[in-house]
């Protein structure tokens, strides 16, 4: 299991707005000599693919890393635009060819999009060109279109999909039920947002508890990943590490991951158990809501201090940009929420908050 652990590049650390480049070069070293391969980025992440041929293309020899990004029709007026980002990516990432690439953020609000401008089919003209090794796509919504897709299109060699020990029962991310649909139909399963968006590494004080009284050493991170690591069907667990001591703890745990005991299973049940009588708003904050906003309301932010029922800090976050009350109702927040949330309403609800 000492290959499972992927890099994923969408929270890399930052100075300021830009992504630095020189603690993220250490971070893919660290990776790389640890004996991991895979990195994970996409046309969407802002300054990723840039960031990758820096640290990682330029810097290390190709056969000796495996990389994934994505195309993303959500937003895109034209197929043409739309295929255009592949270019992109191969120029942004100088990575010759990509080893697995997605069709992005597949939802019931979207997914008709990349059958009218025939995405398919154009990433199947990239595999036989040799341009792509792998493809597949990510996915957020129910089981029932996850089983459509996969029927349609059994030629996808894998699926990317949202698993945590939080979401394994969740209605609307639906874990557990996606991760049997994969299997199912025989496709390998590539795990994003296993600690929910850093959630899961600060999880709540009645879980540490639960975690702390069978392993004391254990950072919160390793129980998340380790959970879905344990799963036959799993192929890469992606983790979106943003520090190099992120990086140290996930690595080390990862080299000769052990399969959880019965004691360990046990306590994952509490703590599932604890997060399924939550109503926290869902959001892991994966900011696509921000990009477009044309108020530039901080909605990860603000949904966060809602979670955390402390507003305190309300007027720091905001200072200089829009605030929940300022929301007009555009719904292009909504239209790209991999999570479906309906941040309109989360909005207008924060706002009566402060």
């Amino acid at each position: 299991m000492s290959d499972k652990l992927g890099f994923g590049l969408m929270r890399l650390p930052r100075n300021g707005v830009s992504i630095d480049i020189k603690t993220t070069s250490e971070m893919v070293d660290i990776f790389l000599e640890s004996g991991f391969t895979y990195f994970d980025t996409a046309f969407i992440y802002p300054g990723s693919e840039t960031a990758t041929r820096k640290a990682l293309v330029e810097r290390h020899p190709r056969e000796s890393f495996t990389l994934a990004t994505k195309l993303m029709a959500t937003g895109v007026t034209t197929a043409a635009l739309a295929r255009k980002e592949f270019d992109t990516s191969l120029s942004k990432t100088g990575a010759g060819y990509f080893d697995y690439y997605l069709l992005h953020s597949l939802m019931k609000q979207n997914y008709k999009t990349y059958e009218r401008y025939k995405l398919w089919d154009f990433v199947r003209e990239k595999k036989e060109e040799g341009l792509i090794k792998h493809y597949g796509f990510s996915f957020h919504a129910g089981p029932e279109l996850l089983d459509q897709l996969l029927t349609e299109h059994p030629d996808v060699d894998f699926v990317q999909l949202q698993i945590n020990y939080a979401d394994w029962e969740d209605p609307k991310v639906c874990s557990r039920a996606n991760y049997e649909v994969a299997a199912k139909h025989g496709k390998p399963v590539v795990v994003m947002e296993p600690v929910k968006g850093g959630k899961l590494a600060d999880p709540l004080p009645e879980v540490k508890k639960i975690f702390d009284e069978v392993n004391p050493d254990a950072s919160y991170a390793s129980w998340a990943i380790r959970f879905v690591a344990s799963l036959e069907n799993v192929k890469v667990v992606l983790s979106g590490m943003s520090t190099i001591d992120q990086m140290k703890d996930n690595t080390s745990f990862m080299k000769n991951m052990k399969p959880f005991t019965d004691k360990e299973r046990s306590a994952i049940a509490r703590a599932q158990a604890y997060y399924q009588n939550r109503a926290d708003i869902p959001c892991t904050a994966c900011h696509y809501c921000t990009e477009g906003c044309p108020m530039n309301i901080p909605i990860p932010e603000i949904f966060s201090l809602v979670n955390s029922a402390d507003m305190t800090r309300y007027g720091e976050i905001t200072n200089g940009r829009g605030s929940a009350s300022d929301c007009i109702k555009c719904g292009q927040c909504e239209n790209v929420c991999p999570q479906q949330i309906k941040i309109t309403e989360e909005l207008n609800k924060c706002a009566s908050k402060v």
